[in-house]
């Protein structure tokens, strides 16, 4: 149950990210970074960043988002395999 609460928080946290990056770069303000963007969604974020990344068509053409946010999603979902 914990880490459910845990994965849900981090995903909505995650997907704000995304959201009020692609807000800043359209608006021309203060971005978030690339390396903080990654970490949400290496440490469980996973599912939000994608979900982000497709609705708000943001960082979908970098080839390190192209690469790690679906290697990240089969690493969650082998990892939950095992824990469940």
């Amino acid at each position: 149950m914990l880490l459910l609460l845990y994965l849900t928080i981090l995903n909505v946290i995650s997907f704000g990210l995304y959201g009020y990056d692609k807000h800043c770069a359209v608006t021309n303000k203060w971005r978030v970074s690339e390396f903080t963007l990654l970490a949400f969604a290496l440490c469980g974020g996973t599912m939000g960043a994608f979900i982000a990344m497709q609705g708000f068509h943001h960082k979908t053409q970098h080839k390190a988002f192209q690469i790690c946010i679906p290697l990240f999603l089969t690493l969650h979902i082998l990892l939950l395999i095992i824990i469940l």
